[in-house]
């Protein structure tokens, strides 16, 4: 029987916190968007439309490493603050190289570390527990 592999990515527009279910403690290993505060403020005073084109640019490069690493497992949860695990889900789903993981997506407030990962514990638990 195969063991199958689950994560929790806990989201903004900024950051990911992948936080991978298993029966062992794991680091939260982070994926940072390369957008920063500084980028927005240097293209803007060029054109709004350059800063609008660079965000898009940076954003879709910080969805590729997420999804990357997505691909390394069968079960995934997101959640976050923000829309960009809305974004992200439908990315993916457009990709049917992903149509054999199962993807949801819920709303959560910003959390410390621990939260995240009491979250990930405790959703995946839930579903162990019905089926």
């Amino acid at each position: 029987m195969k063991t199958v592999k689950k994560i929790g990515i806990w989201m903004d527009h900024a950051t990911a916190h992948l936080i991978e279910f298993s029966s062992e403690a794991k680091e939260t290993q982070i994926i940072t968007s390369d957008f920063t505060f500084q980028d927005k403020e240097e293209t803007l005073q060029r054109s709004e439309s350059e800063m609008h084109n660079k965000e898009q640019h940076k954003h879709a490069t910080f969805y590729k490493n997420i999804a990357a690493e997505i691909k390394k497992f069968d079960e995934v949860l997101l959640f976050g603050p923000t829309d960009a695990k809305v974004e992200l889900f439908n990315l993916i789903r457009e990709n049917h190289s992903y149509d054999n993981i199962k993807i949801e997506f819920k709303s959560a407030d910003k959390m410390s570390d621990t939260e995240q990962h009491k979250f990930v514990r405790d959703y995946f638990k839930r579903l162990e527990f019905n089926m």
